[in-house]
């Protein structure tokens, strides 16, 4: 137990504000999210330098204490974000992946070539004219928009178990990762990042062996772009959480949910030279509008663990956010967590959970907390990243490593551009990637884990929806 670790009612010292937008108006279900969306994000410091090196660009930004906020009172575990992470040669490759595309040379930010930080991409740029045909040929749902917010938008509300909405009524669809499919697997997972603590996380990920997967904010990416590398050399995984984080995606039209997954798509490619074929929605919002075009654009949805109980369904969420934003106590944290473990007993599955690597106190209570806790549980959990977990070969993480013949769907691979260059030919496309042979798949996106083909027990995740 993080003994050490002790909270009184101010948090705001903690917060980054560009993160705490949006997480300031959710519940343990994050059912209610619409006051994020009144929330103005604070521009990051990349939209403010023309050219900046990746050095440069990754200096952590403070936030000053809300005027009259309550002081908080907290020993931590990681200190100042002084770590510094290993520099890599341009072509190294990660061990953990045979045959990936070696490092490309480090990156260098140029405010004219990236949209602004923060806030949803324009929809008028060649790159997102370029993604958009990626969506040609599927059945993409005819959904209108959502106000991201279930009390506010009761129409959409009331079909929300029709359209998938997992926001009010926790729908999935057999197409999303929600658990671990073996008993007492914990897929860890963080959210929001790379940002100013994620080097300390890694250190004591790395000293225990353990694997996470990290669903990373292009506009982020961009900021701390030698702590992605260092994810993903040291055998983490690597996804996509939109560009912005700053609304919903079923608050989105269809041109601005690719322009949020295409700009991160591109970021993490630019920096890595690969690109990740699964997703994490903000706040867990996804719908079937949603969930069709990321499958479209070669992304799984990732979600995390619910389960029914006699007292009402529980979200394996360890609201570790809530302490960030002040809504919560560190110790309320641990007591979510600790239930999560106990529920988790009750299983036939594993689970995965949510927990956010963007604050110092979420960082302290991942480390001080929860995966001692975990590791020191009786019986003990495995810690795994998710495509671990999964069972997947960590190359069918990777369009460009994929040995996976039917996703990305082979019938759209050829027309792909991750960088959005519209010149690109469609031979010079497929080039950039494995050469994939198949029969094709359906534009229905709604076969049972047709992706997850070296998985058993896909039912056993089905009873869980």
């Amino acid at each position: 137990m993080f003994s050490t670790l002790l909270l009184t009612a101010g948090l705001a010292s903690l917060a980054q504000a560009s993160a705490l937008a949006g997480h300031s108006a959710r519940d343990s279900h994050h059912a209610n999210i619409a006051a994020r969306q009144s929330v103005t994000s604070q521009t990051s410091s990349l939209a403010a330098t023309p050219a900046a090196s990746s050095a440069t660009s990754a200096a952590p930004q403070g936030t000053a204490p809300a005027a009259g906020a309550p002081s908080a009172t907290i020993t931590y575990q990681s200190g100042k974000p002084t770590l510094t992470v290993q520099t890599y040669t341009p072509g190294s490759t990660p061990s953990s992946i045979p045959g990936a595309p070696g490092l490309p040379q480090p990156f260098v930010y140029v405010a004219t070539e990236w949209p602004t930080p923060n806030v949803v991409p324009p929809t008028d740029s060649d790159e997102v004219k370029t993604w958009m045909k990626e969506l040609e040929g599927f059945d993409i749902p005819n959904l209108s928009p959502t106000l991201g917010d279930c009390q506010g938008d009761p129409a959409a509300a009331a079909e929300s178990a029709k359209r998938g909405w997992w926001t009010c009524t926790g729908t999935t669809r057999d197409t999303d990762i929600v658990a671990c499919p073996d008993k007492n697997v914990w897929g860890l997972t963080f959210d929001d990042g790379p940002g100013p603590y994620t080097p300390t996380l890694l250190k004591f990920l790395n000293e225990k062996k353990i694997s996470a997967t990290f669903y990373v904010v292009g506009g982020r990416v961009l900021e701390h772009p030698n702590t992605l590398i260092e994810e993903y050399m040291t055998g983490h995984e690597i996804s996509v959480h939109t560009w912005s984080h700053s609304k919903p995606l079923t608050s989105l039209t269809n041109e601005q949910i690719v322009a949020e997954l295409g700009w991160t798509r591109k970021a993490i490619k630019q920096v890595l030279g690969v690109s990740p074929i699964t997703m994490r929605p903000p706040w867990g919002d996804i719908d079937d509008r949603v969930r069709a075009i990321s499958m479209a654009m070669g992304m799984i949805p990732v979600m995390w663990t619910r389960m029914d109980t006699p007292t009402g369904p529980i979200a394996f969420d360890t609201n570790d956010w809530m302490v960030a934003g002040n809504e919560a106590t560190a110790d309320q944290s641990v007591a979510t967590f600790n239930s999560i473990l106990g529920n988790a007993t009750n299983l036939n599955t594993g689970f995965i959970t949510l927990e956010h690597d963007i604050h110092e106190v979420t960082v302290d209570l991942a480390m001080g907390n929860t995966i001692p806790a975990a590791l020191g549980h009786n019986p003990p959990f495995k810690v795994q990243a998710v495509g671990v977990c999964m069972h997947l070969p960590p190359t069918d993480l990777y369009r460009e490593t994929t040995k996976n013949t039917t996703f990305p769907y082979p019938q759209n691979d050829a027309a792909v551009s991750v960088e959005g260059d519209p010149t690109a030919s469609k031979s010079n496309a497929s080039a950039s990637g494995n050469a994939k042979q198949g029969n094709g798949a359906s534009s229905n996106f709604a076969s049972p884990f047709f992706v997850l083909s070296t998985i058993a027990s896909a039912a056993a995740l089905a009873s869980l929806l």
